[in-house]
Formats: structure tokens, C-alpha cells, sequence
């Protein structure tokens, strides 16, 4: 408690990036994908959400502030996640009377992210996941991650997975309720530490589709999407699942780069097609596909959102043959300040792959495979309720 009438929470939540995609809705005011999906979830020392929670009997409505600028509350995404744990607390509340009435006070949100906003490197996913997260520690829900992942879901669906840090499977659940369409743990991080993430960031711009609308299309014009979705994720989903229990990366690769490409040619399918790649990210591929044929083996796969940017993901051990082929198109661009890998390729690489990389990269992240939430105890809320960063 931070002042005798208002009470305050904090955390962070990382970012995941899926190697089986999540695409598609059967139920979009509950979130129920139509597809299971899988993703590891990155360091939040390289991407993060900050998100402090409070509530109080001064507070006249539930407001969010994001990157200290004022965000709707009313939509009903917004309006489930408030919902949904209030009625957890008030659960409490009633079994225990002498616990103060926090489900009756409104709830403030301030949220910071250290990475680029709806560009494509899943911010609502952390976004929610440290709301959920933030508001559940306010309220001292005993709830475990995967019980919070159905109400981080009805935010944004990938945000459930954003509950849990290593390696990350939301099964799509079969009841019409929701109730079964969850996140849980395949491994955590410390079961494969050695993933590492290399992120070309393309474009920090707004998506010019985003992923709401662009899986409402796809589902309603799409063929090739219902082919997916039933035939193809239910295997990999299995594949991927043993490939990390196994860390057996070359498995890891061919299955996280199929299924980049299997998503995109959906966007493609639909009517009209959506283009999330552009020539920079195709560019990408052809870099990381000629690291593998010089390598004789899959050391690198790459793999996109529904964005431009596209992420690498490559071992500890072959850090120097992926990243000097990534610094040598990219060297100049901020990102590389701390990493003392050389721009290089080795004998028999071509060089004219990666062109486009020069001009159209503006920014790396190197990063890793991390863990979940973490309280913390650096407030984002000032007395009255507001940023902080609007006090100064």
C-alpha cells in the first residue's frame, strides 16, 4: 500500500515470438483461436512491458496510459481483462470480509515498452500479459499463470503465452466456453538457455493491417487457411513440442521456417491478400537460408509475425557464423554496440543475397530465450494516481 487510500502494483512481461503460428479466430469476443500455437518467449532485458496497476476510491473511472498517452479502456477487450479479475478479487473478498473491497474501486494502468509499438514484434502480447499479470498481483489472486493465461487470452490472444518464460504452447481448447483454451509451459528457459534471437527490425511504422482484421479476413476468404489450421499445426504442434524437449535444433528450424512461410502464404490467400513481408524481409530469408547452405546444416531460422521484421533464431555455439553474416549487411545500424562478433561470412557465401538488408534494417535487437513476469518494485504511478513521467 502506497498512501492510505491507494494500493499498487508493478511488473514487467516479456515478448514471444511464435514458431507455430497463432492465426485465425472461431470466437473473436472470446479470443478462441482456431488454431494451437507454440513460442519462446525472449529476455526481458531486451523487450519488455513495464505496467503498474492501482486502484483506489478516489479514482472516478478505469484509465490506461500507454507510453504516458491516454488509451481507450471501453473496448471489450480491455473491458474483459477488468472484468474477469475483479470478479476473482471479489471472490476473495467474500470468503475473507476483512479483506479491504478492492473490485469495488476503479483500476489506473500505466504501461511502458522499451521496444516500437504495433510494428509487428508483439506488443499487445506483452502489453496484456503485464496488465493481467499486474492487476492480478494488485489484487493478490492466488490464480496460477495458466489460469490468468484464459483471461490474458481475451486481451490478445498471444499475451497468454506471455505468462510463462522458455518455451510456450497455447493449446487451442476445444470447449465453447473458453475454459480449456489456455497457456502452458513446454520447457521453461533454463531447459534450452543456449537460443539466442537475432531481431532485424525493418519497420518501426504502424502496421498497415493488423492482426485482428487481417485473421477475420483470412478466416472468412482463405482456403488454404482451414487446410492449415486442421491438418498441417496439429502435427507440427507435436513436432515442435519433441524438438525442443530434445533441443534438436535442425527439427526446430525447418518446422519455425515452414511455418513462417505456411502463414504468409495464407495472408497471401486471402481476399484481398495481405502483405506483411516486404523486400527487406525477403532479403532476410535468402541471408539466412544461404547461412544454412554454408553451413551444410540449419544453424539459423528465421521466422515472421504478422510484420516486416523478421526475428533469427540460431544457438550460442554458431553465434559468430550467424551474426557476422547479419553485421556485415547491417553494421552500421544501431543494436550491434555491444557485440563483439565481426562482420564476416565465410568462403563460399554470396554476398549479393542481403543487399536490400543495407538501406532497409534501422535497428537490431540481440537477445535470448527468457523468462516470465517479474514484480518489481519501480512504480510508474505517482500519489495521485497518474504517470509518473507526467509529474516530472
Amino acid at each position: 500500500m502506497s498512501s492510505p487510500q491507494m494500493y499498487v502494483a508493478s511488473t514487467t512481461a516479456p515478448v514471444n515470438i511464435a514458431v507455430i503460428k497463432y492465426w485465425g479466430k472461431c470466437d473473436t469476443k472470446l479470443n478462441l483461436p482456431t488454431n494451437s500455437s507454440l513460442s519462446v518467449t525472449l529476455s526481458q532485458s531486451d523487450l519488455r512491458t513495464h505496467t503498474t496497476a492501482a486502484c483506489s476510491p478516489t479514482f472516478t473511472e478505469n484509465r490506461l496510459y500507454l507510453n504516458n498517452e491516454p488509451q481507450d479502456v471501453s473496448g471489450a477487450r480491455q473491458q474483459a481483462c477488468f472484468r474477469e479479475l475483479k470478479a476473482l478479487r471479489k471472490k476473495l473478498e467474500d470468503a475473507d470480509p476483512a479483506l479491504p473491497k478492492l473490485s469495488e474501486h476503479n483500476v489506473h494502468i500505466v504501461s511502458e515498452n522499451n521496444f516500437p509499438t504495433a510494428a509487428g514484434l508483439a506488443s499487445s502480447a506483452a502489453g496484456f500479459a503485464a496488465l493481467v499479470r499486474a492487476i492480478a498481483d494488485l489484487y493478490e489472486l492466488p490464480d496460477s499463470p495458466t489460469d490468468l493465461s484464459r483471461i490474458a487470452r481475451q486481451g490478445s490472444g498471444s499475451a497468454c503465452r506471455s505468462l510463462f518464460g522458455g518455451y510456450v504452447a497455447w493449446e487451442m481448447g476445444a470447449a465453447a466456453d473458453g475454459s480449456d483454451s489456455l497457456a502452458v509451459q513446454v520447457a521453461e528457459a533454463s531447459h534450452w538457455p543456449t537460443m539466442r534471437a537475432a531481431i532485424l527490425v525493418v519497420s518501426a511504422a504502424k502496421k498497415g493491417v493488423s492482426s485482428t482484421s487481417g485473421m477475420q479476413a483470412t478466416v472468412a476468404t482463405s482456403e488454404l487457411f482451414e487446410h492449415r489450421a486442421k491438418h498441417v499445426v496439429p502435427k507440427r504442434m507435436a513436432a515442435m513440442k519433441k524438438a525442443v524437449l530434445e533441443r534438436d535444433f535442425e527439427s526446430f528450424a525447418a518446422l519455425t521456417m515452414a511455418d513462417s512461410n505456411q502463414f504468409h502464404a495464407v495472408c497471401l490467400d486471402t481476399m484481398p491478400p495481405i502483405f506483411y513481408l516486404n523486400d527487406v524481409s525477403r532479403a532476410s530469408i535468402r541471408v539466412v537460408e544461404e547461412i544454412n547452405r554454408v553451413a551444410g546444416r540449419a544453424v539459423a531460422a528465421y521466422t515472421f509475425d504478422a510484420g516486416p521484421n523478421c526475428v533469427v533464431y540460431y544457438e550460442e555455439a554458431n553465434e559468430a557464423l550467424v551474426l557476422g553474416a547479419l553485421r556485415r549487411y547491417t553494421a552500421g545500424v544501431a543494436g550491434w554496440e555491444a557485440q563483439e562478433v565481426a562482420a564476416s561470412v565465410p568462403e563460399g557465401f554470396d554476398v549479393h543475397v542481403g543487399e536490400s538488408l543495407r538501406e532497409g534494417v534501422g535497428r537490431v535487437i540481440l537477445t535470448s530465450v527468457g523468462g516470465g513476469p517479474v514484480k518489481t518494485g519501480e512504480s510508474l504511478i505517482d500519489a495521485q494516481g497518474l504517470p509518473r513521467a507526467l509529474s516530472k
